[in-house]
């Protein structure tokens, strides 16, 4: 019920506009970088901050690639539906990521095609018939990408850390970081929900933490490395570039977090 009350308040608002601050975000994405964007799956802040920044790639004239968290084995299917041949339901997703405005930001890039924007849409899982280290494997399907153009890449935030100091010898790389040790140009920008649930009348609100400010390394610490058998790093700086935060916040009249992701 919860999606379905949050995809009928984007319905309702296509032409209200709420502001959004990237541009540290921004600078990067060029061609020749992979700009990871880290995330909690279901969460409907997250394809919305991708919709923001494809749109502003597309506006600068470049033609981006979205890299997204879905078996490679529907490439076919997601080609499809990008050249309006089938609906976004044809995408078969894990229900670990999928949720109705993960679909509407798919839906929405194809809109965007089909009126002649320049931008690919690329699933780089291994898909769970596929008895392969995930991390190797999307980081495979990303290093074929052509480099002359952006690469955005949505993944749970995990696979976006460029340097895990592990207390365990199974400790694996995660995909970021095989990339930056094969010599890509890789950032890394997790976003983080702070606290974990709003009260039922409040919205998030977005806030940059760069690397280098101490409180990136309180979030990284305590919000993913707790999450894995790692030793806590003392600076944030090497493992990521910035942490997008999501506070809570109140609804003003005039602004919305939830318009925009499935306009077309």
């Amino acid at each position: 019920m919860y999606y379905i009350v949050k995809v009928f308040l984007l319905s309702l608002l296509p032409t209200v506009t709420f502001s959004y601050e990237h541009v540290e975000i921004q600078e990067h994405n060029k061609p020749g970088t992979i700009t990871f964007i880290g995330e909690s799956h279901h969460r409907i802040e997250s394809p919305l901050l991708i919709k923001r920044l494809i749109v502003d790639s597309i506006s600068r004239n470049q033609c981006p690639v979205l890299a997204l968290e879905i078996g490679s084995d529907q490439q076919p299917v997601i080609d499809q539906v990008m050249a309006g041949e089938k609906p976004v339901g044809a995408i078969e997703i894990s229900v670990t990521i999928d949720h109705d405005p993960y679909r509407l930001m798919i839906d929405y890039f194809a809109k965007r095609k089909s009126r002649n924007s320049c931008l690919n849409v690329v699933a780089i899982d291994a898909g769970a018939d596929l008895f392969v280290d995930r991390n190797e494997w999307m980081a495979t399907r990303l290093a074929e990408l052509p480099r002359d153009k952006p690469i955005i890449v949505l993944v749970g935030a995990l696979h976006t850390l460029k340097k895990v100091d592990w207390t365990v010898p199974t400790g694996k790389p995660s995909v970021a970081e095989i990339l930056a040790g094969q010599g890509f140009r890789v950032k890394s920008f997790p976003q983080r929900w702070i606290p974990g649930e709003c009260p039922g009348n409040s919205i998030r609100q977005q806030r940059f933490v760069g690397a280098s400010v101490p409180e990136a390394t309180t979030i990284l610490n305590e919000s993913l490395l707790s999450l894995v058998n790692a030793k806590p790093a003392e600076s944030a700086e090497g493992v990521v570039d910035g942490f997008i935060v999501w506070e809570c916040g109140k609804l003003t009249r005039g602004d919305s977090p939830y318009s925009g992701v499935g306009e077309s």
